[in-house]
């Protein structure tokens, strides 16, 4: 477990200075043709990009990012871990890496919605986003009736919530069985940046509306039997904003196998023009 001093804790927290994170740059060529900024999903880490990474041609620049709270970033336990705490960090970090191009953002899961906000946020920043399997969920209105199914998941995630140990054990075998990616590790230590993330991210965001508002390029690629991503909406946004286009791919919510090679034929698309 990474323990924060008091100074760090006072700097950051009381001083609202965003956290720099922890970033692996996968490949760096000297005049790179673009710039990819990979952004993992929860409870997972950069290295949930290995794979994407071997299939990237030799002429790009990829860099992983570790969101605050999982891989070797900091994992302050005050912090509320939502998309503004998190694209604040995620911004900081961007501009001490000095890039000469502006990036392509490509988020997986919470990711996604970290990129909505980063773009939100800093818009001359990003040159486009790419987001996989965004789990987009419409504000949740407590009525009476045949719940939707953003309001489905939010009750599983919750009654998740209530078993933590459970998802400690199960995580592992998720692996093992190929039903999540090889780099999730969710251990006791990660259990409070987890579920105050599933909490301030996903169940209670605004991402839906603001990447429905975004003036850039927006791609949204999402698996044809992903359990957690709201086909309906995403449909929407195609239809509320010019800027986004979207594909569905026969996968799951995992970036594995048969979605790795989708994604990497569409940033190659995004290379060649």
């Amino acid at each position: 477990m990474r323990v924060e001093s008091r100074l760090s804790s006072m700097f950051h927290r009381y001083l609202r200075i965003p956290y720099t994170l922890n970033v692996k740059v996968f490949r760096a060529p000297k005049k790179p043709k673009a710039t990819f900024v990979f952004v993992h999903g929860i409870g997972n880490s950069l290295n949930a990009w290995d794979e994407v990474v071997k299939e990237m041609p030799k002429d790009v620049k990829l860099i992983g990012i570790d969101l605050l709270g999982f891989g070797e970033s900091p994992m302050p336990r005050w912090a509320r871990y939502n998309a503004k705490t998190q694209a604040r960090s995620l911004g900081l970090t961007l501009l001490g890496l000095r890039l000469t191009q502006r990036p392509i953002v490509v988020g997986h899961s919470l990711g996604a919605l970290v990129a909505v906000e980063l773009a939100r946020r800093y818009p001359l920043a990003v040159k486009e986003l790419v987001l996989c399997s965004p789990p987009f969920y419409k504000p949740e209105i407590i009525a009476k009736g045949i719940p939707s199914q953003e309001d489905m998941l939010r009750r599983l995630y919750r009654v998740a919530s209530r078993y933590p140990d459970q998802l400690v054990k199960l995580s592992p075998l998720a692996v093992k069985l190929g039903l999540a990616n090889r780099s999730m590790n969710i251990t006791t230590d990660h259990l409070p940046s987890y579920f105050a993330a599933l909490e301030a991210s996903i169940i209670n965001q605004t991402s839906l509306k603001d990447v429905s508002e975004l003036k850039l390029p927006v791609s949204i690629l999402y698996g044809a039997f992903d359990p957690v991503v709201v086909g309906k909406n995403i449909g929407a946004l195609k239809k509320s904003n010019q800027n986004i286009t979207t594909k569905r791919v026969l996968a799951g919510h995992e970036i594995m196998g048969a979605y790795t090679k989708e994604l990497v034929r569409y940033l190659l698309q995004k290379i060649d023009s």
